[in-house]
């Protein structure tokens, strides 16, 4: 099953929870973040939708359904890194929606496409830009809407980061760093101010199918479909959960493993290390970067 066992055992979406909620999603005009909003449509919320393509967002919307959907979507155009002042306005407008009811719900689902490269290889361009949208660009927004939240007593960040942020791996050094970074700061976050009312449920996907994923079949990884991905992410949100890891083996065993074995663990992830090009390779070509043969060298049967 493709999830921790405090996920697997919640079964079902709290609609009540969901249900004529306002709901903000960034990265929503493809991928996992189109699949949520589908979803979330389909249950009953009253969104907004936030990406830098508008015109993608305009076709998405029009392939939702639901209660609210699709007459009632709103459209936001969102460039995460153009600073707070940006922000601000970009808050502001959110808060005025729907008369003003003000968002329960972020998703923070936008995302820089991780580098393949190695930690020394990694250029400044490639880290200012997975920072930006990864780190800072979510941070920003989070410290602007919170006031808005605390003032009604209530606001729930769903955020997106990664198993790379849990179990980190040769190859992606700094997406990993980018998603520590938001899993640190917004679990510190959950622990300040859930006296008031704030709500935070971290996600860790591993390996996730987009129709943006070109993978072959032949890839040999088995991935989380992007709507199974998008139901277990509501699944753990309705619920309140803190945390919650979505993905097949082997990558949940590594996820423990560090979580709870940190030595075994990472001496698996040393193990990788030592054949770094192959597993850069196998990154690129969106394939399976823990594989048996990359663990332990073993060959490819014929």
């Amino acid at each position: 099953m493709p999830g921790d066992l405090t996920l697997l055992s919640k079964k079902h979406v709290k609609r009540e929870e969901i249900e004529d909620k306002v709901i903000w999603i960034t990265g929503a005009s493809r991928g996992i973040g189109e699949v949520l909003a589908k979803q979330l449509a389909n249950l009953g919320a009253k969104l907004i939708i936030s990406a830098r393509n508008e015109v993608e967002l305009q076709r998405v919307k029009k392939q939702l359904t639901g209660k609210h959907a699709p007459d009632e979507v709103m459209i936001l155009p969102l460039d995460l890194t153009r600073g707070e002042e940006y922000l601000e306005e970009a808050v502001q407008k959110v808060e005025s929606l729907f008369d003003g009811a003000g968002v329960d719900y972020v998703f923070h689902n936008a995302a820089y496409e991780r580098p393949k490269s190695m930690a020394l290889d990694v250029t400044e361009e490639s880290l200012k830009a997975t920072f930006d949208v990864n780190v800072l660009g979510p941070i920003s927004l989070t410290r602007l809407l919170t006031p808005h939240m605390l003032k009604r007593g209530r606001g729930h960040f769903v955020v997106m980061s990664s198993a790379a942020g849990k179990a980190p791996a040769p190859g992606q050094a700094v997406y990993s760093a980018s998603k520590f970074a938001v899993n640190g700061y917004f679990h510190t976050l959950r622990s300040e101010l859930c006296r008031k009312g704030i709500k935070v449920t971290v996600v860790c996907p591993g390996p996730v199918k987009t129709s943006t994923s070109s993978e072959a079949s032949t890839s040999g990884q088995k991935r989380v479909s992007s709507e199974r991905c998008a139901e277990l992410t509501i699944i753990a949100a309705s619920h309140g959960l803190k945390e919650a890891w979505i993905s097949y083996q082997p990558v949940l065993a590594v996820m423990y493993l560090v979580q709870y074995m940190p030595t075994v663990g990472y001496w698996l992830m040393d193990k990788m290390g030592l054949d770094w090009e192959k597993r850069v390779a196998a990154a690129a070509q969106k394939g399976n970067t823990y594989s048996m043969s990359l663990l332990f060298g073993k060959k490819k049967a014929s």
